[in-house]
């Protein structure tokens, strides 16, 4: 059964098109129109082996805000959407991935509630013209729209380039772990019987 999603937003501030394939090969072609936001949902896509088309029209003469977070509950959406009942899926994940100075665990678990934990902490307010702060409002509006929890830490980290790209990765891993079919499992990982 194919696991995939297509989500239209449309609101007075942002206009989003979305499809997300969970067993994919990592292809992608994304515009959000916020140049490093496409490169770190291209890292998503390639690095969990997901494959997604992504077009964003948002406000961005006002500021990258609304892009950013109704993305991230597009993106939310999407997941729930393709893992439907999460019949024989993992259910957790966990990965830290290094890179270079940056040090970042990702921990989820897709139980059907919504929790996000987030401590990172960025040198710098922006990474190209993008607002550093932003990254916790689209994941937060991803663990939300998914109703998942996730858990992201920054265990070290001098270069905000680096920090975010690997949240970005860890994030894939941890997800791409906790959404893959294990045979042994019947039904859903939960003993309430439903993962809601």
């Amino acid at each position: 059964m194919e696991r995939l999603a297509n989500i239209t937003r449309d609101t007075k501030e942002t206009q989003i098109s979305l499809e997300l394939n969970i067993d994919g090969e990592g292809n992608y072609d994304i515009d959000t129109g916020v140049g490093f936001f496409n490169h770190m949902l291209e890292g998503f896509t390639k690095h969990g082996l997901f494959d997604m088309t992504c077009r964003v029209s948002g406000d961005t003469e006002v500021d990258y805000h609304h892009t950013v977070e109704d993305t991230g509950i597009a993106l939310g959406s999407a997941i729930k959407k393709a893992l439907g009942e999460k019949e024989g899926i993992k259910r957790f994940g966990s990965f830290t991935l290094p890179m270079d100075d940056a040090l970042i665990l990702c921990s989820i678990d897709i139980c059907g509630r919504p929790y996000f934990s987030y401590d990172v902490t960025f040198p710098t307010e922006k990474v190209g013209t993008m607002d550093t702060e932003l990254f916790k409002e689209f994941f937060a509006a991803v663990s939300y729209s998914s109703m998942m929890n996730i858990h992201i830490k920054m265990l070290s980290g001098e270069n905000s380039h680096h920090i975010a790209e690997a949240i970005f990765k860890a994030f894939a891993k941890a997800l791409d772990e906790a959404s893959q079919i294990d045979p042994r499992i019947k039904g859903v990982p939960s003993t309430k019987g439903l993962l809601a």
